[in-house]
């Protein structure tokens, strides 16, 4: 309910925003972005079209544009940092963290990038190329190199002081990393614990031993399962020698989980987890256009099964009827199980140890379904065309497809990721092309065998 309040308050506001901008009450605009948060200006860009939405850009406060900017999905960032003035986007992204900055910049050309890491002070350029050395996707690529370190050999008082002195703490600490006269990590320890230990008490003594530091390369698949399991808040990150070289907050692995949730929803569809909703018509219609060409061949390869047993469809008309039903529940039954598979290959719950327990589970669940769809088909069509023999063939090809789309619905997902090969965006159509000629080849070679 709260969700559907918030949809259309934000559809209110943007029929607002629109009628202020046509009548060209761009003051008035301007109060109106002023009066709102980053992040709700941020929803208002994502859905407003490519035109009105350079004009509200230039219309939001240039103090508040790194936030925004923080705010937004990476197809829509692309496209108004394409249009910045590199000084003008080095001056934005002053403030913002480390690998906030190194994720705007890394969709720029190295040209363009490299002006803008030219616009920045020493210090920032410094530590916006050491985020940059990171592959995009590992803890070194996420991580922010803002954070308080302090010694194990002074006092709770001291630290506590040293506190109050520097006035305030990176955003959302909630421990501060305990490292030796080398910078190698050897614990952290808690703001509750600090607060709540004895002024005189040194900090190695209630400190908490830093076992499970991340590496810098571990992918941030990996991390966003281990702060699911942990109940994390935020972790050091460790090069490796140890060295503490940065820290990953809980905000940092909620993107994770997001952008991983949609980019397996997109990805069903063949298009990118940032895809603008407004992009220009070219541009959707360019993209969407590789995955339906690839479409097409997997919808060649069915319809050639067809064209095999052309003889077979025109003697029986049943046959040309009945012949969907087989490919189609073998492809619902297949993709049942391909979403599950690749489920638990993202969490890691599946792996070497576990597939073929798996493989053997599915092919079992298959062939439950099989017999049981086997025989109410079976019985449906006898009843409907009343020929035993039909209602026998459709009957054993039902049977092996499900059968084969519960096999294939484990062993595709996983052999795609052993090549690398992300399995959202390619498991479901090779599930579908598998069981679309499985389903058909059965069918029409048992009909054409016991009919004709």
């Amino acid at each position: 309910m709260a969700d559907v309040l918030e949809q259309d308050q934000t559809h209110q506001t943007l029929q607002e925003v629109n009628k202020a901008l046509e009548n060209g009450m761009f003051v008035h605009v301007r109060r109106m972005l002023q009066e709102m948060e980053p992040e709700d200006i941020a929803h208002l860009l994502e859905a407003s079209p490519p035109k009105e939405r350079q004009v509200l850009w230039q219309l939001t406060d240039p103090e508040e544009q790194g936030e925004i900017l923080d705010e937004l999905s990476e197809d829509v960032k692309d496209g108004i940092v394409s249009q910045m003035d590199p000084g003008k986007l080095a001056a934005v992204t002053e403030g913002m963290e480390s690998d906030d900055v190194a994720y705007v910049l890394r969709s720029l050309p190295d040209e363009r990038y490299q002006e803008v890491l030219a616009q920045m002070d020493a210090t920032d350029r410094h530590r916006i190329e050491k985020a940059l050395a990171y592959p995009e996707e590992t803890a070194g690529g996420i991580m922010s190199t803002d954070f308080i370190t302090i010694r194990g050999d002074v006092t709770a008082d001291v630290v506590l002081r040293y506190l109050r002195m520097k006035g305030e703490l990176p955003e959302a600490t909630d421990a501060l990393y305990v490292v030796d006269q080398n910078e190698q990590l050897i614990g952290h320890l808690s703001l509750a614990a600090l607060i709540t230990a004895q002024p005189d008490v040194e900090i190695h003594d209630v400190m908490e031993d830093a076992d499970e530091a991340i590496p810098v390369d571990m992918d941030d698949g990996e991390i966003a399962n281990l702060f699911e399991r942990r109940n994390w808040l935020s972790a050091p990150v460790v090069d490796t020698n140890n060295h503490l070289v940065g820290r990953i907050t809980i905000d940092d692995v909620v993107d994770i989980i997001r952008e991983d949730a949609e980019h397996s929803m997109m990805s069903m569809a063949g298009l990118d987890d940032d895809e603008d909703t407004f992009a220009p018509v070219m541009k959707s219609a360019r993209r969407r256009s590789i995955w339906l060409g690839v479409n097409v061949l997997a919808a060649l390869a069915a319809a050639s099964v067809s064209n095999l047993f052309e003889e077979t469809l025109d003697q029986m008309a049943a046959i040309a009827i009945l012949m969907t039903i087989v490919p189609s529940m073998g492809g619902v039954a297949g993709n049942q199980t391909v979403a599950l598979v690749i489920r638990g290959l993202a969490v890691g719950h599946i792996g070497e140890s576990n597939t073929r327990w798996l493989l053997s589970k599915e092919a079992r669940v298959g062939l439950i379904n099989g017999l049981l769809w086997a025989f109410i088909i079976g019985g449906v069509v006898v009843v409907w065309k009343g020929n035993l023999v039909l209602g026998a063939i459709i009957a054993g090809a039902m049977l092996t497809n499900l059968l084969v789309a519960g096999i294939a619905g484990v062993t595709i997902p996983v052999m795609l990721k052993k090549f690398n090969i992300d399995p959202a965006l390619a498991g479901g159509m090779a599930l579908t092309t598998i069981t679309d000629i499985v389903g058909l080849s059965v069918f029409l070679g048992l009909a054409t065998i016991f009919l004709i």
